[in-house]
Parts: structure tokens; sequence; C-alpha cells
């Protein structure tokens, strides 16, 4: 017997969902080959047979969401099934009796709650919370004793982000203040102010109505169900939005030396490499030197506590015909020269719009690029990626009038100028060391050298 296990599929990925099964059981399989398709929060992929075999028994249906590591289903190889056709010959009455599953131990609670640092466990009892319930838990001040007893509505009654978030406006809109409530007398304690976002937003809208309780009209309308990728993203963004304070600083960059370049050397590139070169491949570059140089820039955020991390691992935002987003991750982009990073990014792009991508390819990065400029705009705002704590968005390259200092005095000439737009994580990053991020990767742009060779 080998069991098909759910392979774990980066550092950020724990669980999947199963979307669908390729093989029946009874059913030949080969080894390597695909046996079911599932869906995690990053790519869809295919899971393949580890060994050659009858497909014997499927321990979770489709649809189901299960953590990494779980068996999905056992494979009876040739050795096996010999054995088996030998035992059946030999007597009719034997039975083959599978293993009995090992049961999660519970921890005894004792009824008090634990500390408020303590960290809510991926796995209590038989219930699994997803890293998004788990730090909301922990940021809403929610022990593991009352996150045990909101009902889920996921499968198997996992408790989802909705789930949690309904609960907790339902335990602020207990404790919120009533507009009936009597009239403070003087020299009495004042009442306290709402401090999270789900009491900030329920005491507004009880006390100051700023959000419309009315339902809206859909006449002539079209209805479009959101696709699981999209409704990922959704979340994602409001989830960033949430927990990250944005900041925004804005550079122009003169890059007429790197463009002259580039119309340069080209073709010559791609005869010698047989890749395309293109401007994100330079910015990747730059930025992972810019990182070496500010460390604080490569780091996440866990509560109080902010991981530097020592290897560069650069997303490179991707666009995707279905018009959804992708993050494919150029791992150890510091160490690649300007040709390894063109060919993994082509390579990176290519796959993502094809759908090819594995679900390790799209975790597990520490800062992330957006060439907004791609699609024609001059600059953007970008949403930082959690748990990352910043991004670098890129505009379109405009030949623009710029004013040129010369020893005989300043001139007007034609340049090519572009945005450089940096969102970061204000928890962490303060403007000087944000803003001085964004003017070295300008500064290093605006040096190239126009003479190197490819």
């Amino acid at each position: 017997m080998v069991e098909l296990i759910l392979p774990k599929m980066g550092e950020s990925v724990t669980e999947a969902r199963i979307i669908r099964w390729l093989k029946k059981p009874g059913e030949k399989v080969e080894a390597d080959e695909p046996v079911l398709e599932i869906a995690t929060d990053k790519v869809d992929s295919e899971v393949p047979a580890p060994a050659a075999g009858v497909l014997a028994d499927i321990r979770v249906k489709e649809g189901e969401t299960v953590p990494v590591g779980t068996v999905l289903a056992v494979i009876q190889t040739a050795e096996v099934l010999s054995r088996k056709e030998d035992l059946e010959q030999k007597t009719s009455s034997a039975t083959l009796v599978s293993p009995p599953e090992k049961v999660s131990h519970v921890p005894p609670r004792n009824g008090n709650p634990p500390p408020a640092d303590v960290r809510i466990p991926a796995r209590d009892g038989d219930r699994f919370y997803s890293p998004l319930v788990r730090t909301i838990a922990q940021q809403e001040g929610i022990t593991r004793e009352e996150l045990a007893t909101i009902a889920g509505t996921g499968m198997g009654g996992r408790v989802t982000k909705h789930d949690l978030l309904s609960y907790l406006s339902k335990r602020t809109s207990v404790s919120a203040p009533s507009p009936s409530a009597p009239t403070i007398p003087a020299g009495s304690s004042p009442v306290s102010l709402p401090t999270s976002l789900q009491e900030l937003v329920a005491y507004l809208q009880e006390h100051y109505i700023l959000v419309p309780k009315k339902k809206f009209s859909h006449e002539n309308a079209e209805i479009v169900e959101m696709d699981r990728m999209r409704r990922l993203i959704s979340e994602n963004m409001v989830y960033s939005k949430h927990v990250s304070p944005h900041v925004t600083s804005f550079v122009e960059a003169d890059v007429t030396p790197l463009v002259l370049w580039r119309e340069r050397v080209k073709e010559r590139f791609e005869k010698k490499y047989g890749e395309k070169l293109t401007f994100t491949h330079v910015f990747v570059q730059i930025v992972a030197r810019v990182l070496r140089e500010y460390p604080q820039l490569n780091a996440s955020v866990e509560g109080d506590k902010i991981y530097l991390k020592r290897d560069i691992h650069i997303g490179v935002a991707v666009a995707l015909p279905n018009n959804n987003l992708i993050v494919p991750v150029v791992r150890q982009a510091d160490r690649l020269n300007l040709a390894g990073i063109a060919a993994a990014v082509n390579d990176l792009s290519r796959r993502a719009r094809a759908g090819q991508l594995k679900p390790d390819e799209i975790g597990g990065g520490t800062y992330t690029l957006s060439n907004v400029g791609t699609f024609g705009n001059v600059m953007g705002t970008p949403v930082i990626l959690q748990p990352q704590v910043a991004i670098l968005a890129t505009g379109a390259i405009r030949k623009k009038p710029a004013v040129i200092e010369t020893p005989t005095g300043d001139v007007i000439a034609i340049r090519h100028l572009m945005f450089l737009s940096h969102s970061y994580d204000h928890r962490v990053i303060d403007g000087a060391l944000g803003g001085a991020f964004v003017r070295r990767v300008a500064d290093l742009l605006e040096g190239w050298d126009i003479e190197q060779d490819v």
C-alpha cells in the first residue's frame, strides 16, 4: 500500500481544496501520472501518483478542503496486488484490514483563558484554522477557547474568515454604546472609544449612519459571479488594507540611459541568451541589489515581531488573460545576473498565463514588483502582498521635456521619464526609510551604464 498525501506546496500554503479526481477507485495509475486536481489560495495544480498500481481507496471527496499532509487516497502497488491474489487463492475468508486511523489528541482545557500573546495553533483538536483566521483572531484578542465556540460554515465545519468577522460584529454590537443610554454626569469617566476596525464601523453606523443601510436597486444589471481566484484576490487585498497602514512615496526617474542602452543591445541579448530583454528584468535586478542595502524592506511582520529575510525572493505581478492577477516568485534574485533574471521572469510569465505554475512557485516571496507601465499607466498605488512589508510599482516610460544642468547653464531637453511608486507598511517602515529605498532605486536607474555589454 502506498499513501497519496497532499504535498507541501510552499511555506505559506497550508491547505488545498480537492477540485476533481482524474482517476476512479479500481483504475490503474502510472508513477507520476496526475491523479487529481487541487486548488490552493495561490494556484491550481495536479497531484501525481507516487507509484504505479491501482487506486484502491479515495479518502477525500471532491469539494473538501484539507491541510497539507492529509492522506488523499491509497494506491495498491503491483507487489501488494500480487500478494493479495495469492492470499485470495489460499483462503476466501481472509480479509485485508486497514490499519486504524490515528486520532488527534485534544489537549485538555482547564477553562482559564490563555495569555493574550499565546498564538492560535493551526490545528486545535479536530479543528483546523487557516492563517488568515488565526491572524484576525490574534489581532482581535480572541483566545483559542473562544475560537473553539464559533460555529464554522466551511467544509467539515471549518471556521472561515466570514464566520469570524460575523462573530466579531455580533460581539461588538453587544458592547457598543446605545443611542438611548443616559447622559454621563459631569465628572464621571468618559465612554471608552472603539478599539478595533469592526467596533469603529459598527459605532459609526449606529450613531452617525455614515453608511447607508437601504437596499440598492440592481435593475438592468448583469450578475457576474466572482471566480475562485477573484474571490481570493478580493479577500487578500481587503485583509492587507485592514492590517497594514499603507504609505506610498513617489519618485520620478530619468531613465534615458537605460532606454538607449536597451535599444542598442536587445537584439544581441536575444540572440545570445534566447530571451527577450524587457525593462522589468532590469527593475528586478536593481530592486534585488537595493534590498541588500536596505534589509528592513526585505521582511515580514507577525504580531509584534519583524522577520528580516536573508533570502531575496522577488514576486513579479503578472496579468492573466481573464483579467485576474498572479504573482510568481523569482527566487534568490540577487544571485542571478540579468540573463538569469530574464530567463526566470519570462518562463514564469509564460507558464502563469498558460495556467501551468506550481504552488511553490507562487508562495514565499519577500518583496513584490508590479510593472503598471505595461498597461500604459503612469503610476499606481500598489497594495502590499501580505505578509511582506512593501511593494514597488513602475510606471510607463514617457518622453517629456526636462531641465538638464550643464557646466554652461540649464537647458531643456527631451528625456525618457518614469514614476516609481513605493507602498510600504507604516507599522514598521517610516517615510524616511521607505522614501530612501525608492530614491536609491531611481538613482541606480538614472546612473545606468550605457556602454556596458551583455
